[in-house]
């Protein structure tokens, strides 16, 4: 047909890791395939599994070499590192990542979902209230560690 459109060709991987480097990201590729991005103190690795749609698999604060992710422990969020190092997150480091997301997003061609527009998220969560919850009896919080393991609580015994 005379008025026949062509088909929009989606970007490969590398073009929008290109996009990425246009935008002022730094990106350094990984050998298993993935990229890591990295500016301005904040870092993610980016895959796309081979079907050509983008992911941030995992986006943080840079300790060192490490991607530090959120970790939500209930009363506080912090930064954690592969390694197991923990550091409590600033409100400037939860802001410079919550941009910084954005921006790899939109660069990306991703969608912003509403509710992580609203503001930082994160994907793993400890609360020490709940923490062990089904394996049995629960420490009071004016137990300690010494107290517990000397005089564990058993069914039925009230000494």
């Amino acid at each position: 047909m005379f008025f026949r459109r062509r088909d929009a060709k989606p970007p490969t991987f590398a073009e929008r890791i290109e996009l990425l480097r246009q935008a002022g990201f730094s990106a350094e590729n990984l050998p298993d395939g993935r990229v890591k991005i990295t500016k301005h103190g904040v870092g993610a690795i980016i895959g796309d599994k081979g079907k050509n749609q983008p992911e941030i698999e995992k986006a943080g604060i840079l300790v060192g070499p490490e991607i530090a992710t959120l970790l939500n422990a209930g009363y506080q969020i912090f930064l954690e590192t592969p390694t197991g190092k923990r550091l409590p997150a600033t409100a400037k480091e939860l802001k410079a990542l919550h941009e910084f997301e954005e921006d790899v997003k939109e660069a990306l061609g991703l969608v912003s979902l509403y509710n992580t527009s609203l503001g930082t998220t994160s994907q793993k969560h400890e609360y020490d209230r709940v923490l062990n919850r089904d394996v049995g009896r629960q420490p009071k919080p004016w137990e300690t560690k010494q107290h517990r393991a000397v005089a564990p609580h058993t069914k039925g015994s009230f000494s």
